[in-house]
């Protein structure tokens, strides 16, 4: 374990760290602290593995105003361990890059300001974002967090939403970013990029509908100001990112003890892949991210709909499958052989037929990178972390899979057994072992349990979520062969289990 004798990890410790007890294929120092120019909404592992490592690396070549003051979006009361480890540490964490056999190398990105939080904070947040200094707002808040409802608009029923329209202290990012903005319309006016970096197919353009959506829905006397100062000096470029970066655990913190010789509380575990493509549309100016090997390009839709279906797609496929394999991590259930192959065929078979290639990214070759990457043990990527919140990714990861395969006249059938496997998963109390796997969090899930406890049995319970879980669109929820298929895999699960399911699947 961590040495309570060993220094905390800080800008007076980084000369000291001493890379001795560990093969270390390289160990990157922070640049400079800049000030601050970003507010970024969302502080988990994701944003501090990939925005923050690409901006430290972009300062290290073009040196700027572009700081990140961080914004703990978490709706869950209680301790913030990510800002308060950060507060301890001078604002610096470790991510390590884990590979499988060249041993570990770690980048120390040093490009944050002290953060905030925003249930509790709200007010602070609006006046960082509305503050001239800020030109970027960055946003990673998973699905779940732009508060839309079944229909893809801004939830106008969602008590969050409504108090944030009354007027409250702004909790949800959408209050967040609309009372910034109104903030910035007020005072001077300067211009400001709202840059979505969440795994939403066109996230810069539904981010910007949900903006429009909010103001919208505000008092009359608020709107023209606001939406004059929205249509003049607002951009919202479509963006694609691309690093798997999982929860991090004690072995994380073990590791960089025993590597770099310091206590680091909130180190970030991360693949050595990375991409960032975006849209060059920033009203106010922008990092140097081109240095760190981020493409801009007029179209970033062929990326992310490669990324979104191939990536994440297989992703929650092997996450509801590999539970019901009994499997704990990513990596696991890619190297069951059984589980692995049906994957694989899924995604040259099913998916990639669907996907048009990027310029410089052949399909092909993806598929073959992702499946390496994804049996990468080192990472330890749980199963029901990345099968949490289905209920929003899959509309998101493989609705448009469906929908175009059964336009065409195909039934993606490994697809249909991963409905089924998240149907199972999400409502059979025994679909697989919660204590040693991990729980899965979804939620819909009481309203989905609802539905199923109507049913007759899983065939039943398949079909009743299908149409009425609010999850799939209609041309698919409605689909009398698809639901067919999935009901009869809901069946073969719960009583022949998952081997004779993925069989089937296959033939």
């Amino acid at each position: 374990m961590t040495s309570r004798t060993q220094p905390r990890l800080s800008r007076t410790a980084l000369p000291r760290l001493s890379r001795t007890a560990l093969p270390v294929a390289g160990l990157k120092l922070p640049p400079p602290l800049p000030e601050p120019g970003i507010v970024h909404l969302g502080l988990g592992n994701f944003h501090r593995a990939h925005q923050a490592v690409y901006t430290a690396d972009a300062l290290r070549h073009s040196p700027g105003p572009w700081g990140i003051t961080g914004v703990s979006t978490s709706a869950a009361r209680g301790p913030r361990p990510v800002l308060t480890g950060m507060a301890e540490q001078g604002q610096l964490y470790t991510v390590l890059t884990l590979r499988r056999d060249v041993g570990v190398a770690a980048t120390v990105p040093g490009v944050h300001h002290p953060g905030l939080v925003a249930d509790g904070q709200g007010a602070e947040v609006v006046a960082a974002i509305g503050s001239p200094t800020t030109r970027i707002v960055s946003v990673t808040v998973t699905e779940k967090g732009y508060t839309f409802g079944t229909d893809g608009r801004l939830d106008l029923d969602d008590p969050l939403v409504r108090a944030d329209l009354a007027g409250g202290p702004p909790r949800t990012a959408l209050g967040l970013i609309v009372r910034g903005l109104q903030h910035r319309a007020r005072t001077d006016g300067a211009p400001v990029t709202v840059l979505s970096c969440d795994n939403l197919m066109a996230n810069g353009h539904r981010l910007r509908a949900l903006i429009d959506e909010f103001v919208a829905a505000l008092p009359a006397s608020e709107r023209p100001e606001l939406q004059a100062y929205v249509t003049a000096s607002l951009t919202t470029p479509n963006t694609m990112v691309d690093r798997i970066a999982p929860a991090t655990t004690d072995e994380h913190r073990d590791l960089v003890a025993r590597a770099f010789g310091v206590r680091d509380s909130v180190p970030v575990p991360a693949e050595p892949y990375r991409l960032w493509v975006m849209e060059d549309d920033f009203r106010a100016g922008r990092p140097a991210w081109e240095h760190a090997g981020a493409l801009f390009t007029d179209d970033v839709a062929p990326y992310e709909l490669m990324k979104l279906r191939l990536l994440n797609g297989a992703h929650s496929l092997l996450a509801y499958l590999g539970l019901l394999r009994g499997h704990r991590c990513i990596d696991q259930a890619v190297t069951d052989e059984l589980l692995g192959g049906a994957v694989e065929f899924a995604m040259r078979e099913e998916i990639l037929p669907t996907v048009p290639e990027p310029e410089g990214m052949p399909g092909k070759a993806y598929v073959t990178e992702l499946l390496d990457r994804f049996a990468n043990p080192a990472l330890g990527h749980r199963t029901a972390q990345v099968g949490s919140d289905g209920s929003l990714k899959i509309p998101v990861r493989w609705a448009g899979v469906l929908a175009e395969s059964l336009a065409a006249g195909r039934v993606p059938r490994v697809l249909a057994l991963g409905l089924a496997a998240y149907v199972r998963v999400i409502t059979a109390d025994d679909a697989y072992d919660e204590r040693a796997l991990g729980t899965v969090h979804d939620g819909a899930r009481p309203r989905l349990a609802e539905l199923a406890a109507r049913a007759s049995g899983p065939a039943d319970a398949a079909r009743l979520l299908l149409s009425e879980g609010d999850f799939l669109p209609p041309d698919v929820a409605q689909h009398r062969e698809l639901v067919d298929v999935v009901g009869e895999f809901a069946h073969t699960l719960a009583v022949h289990g998952v081997e004779a399911a993925l069989r089937s699947a296959l033939t």
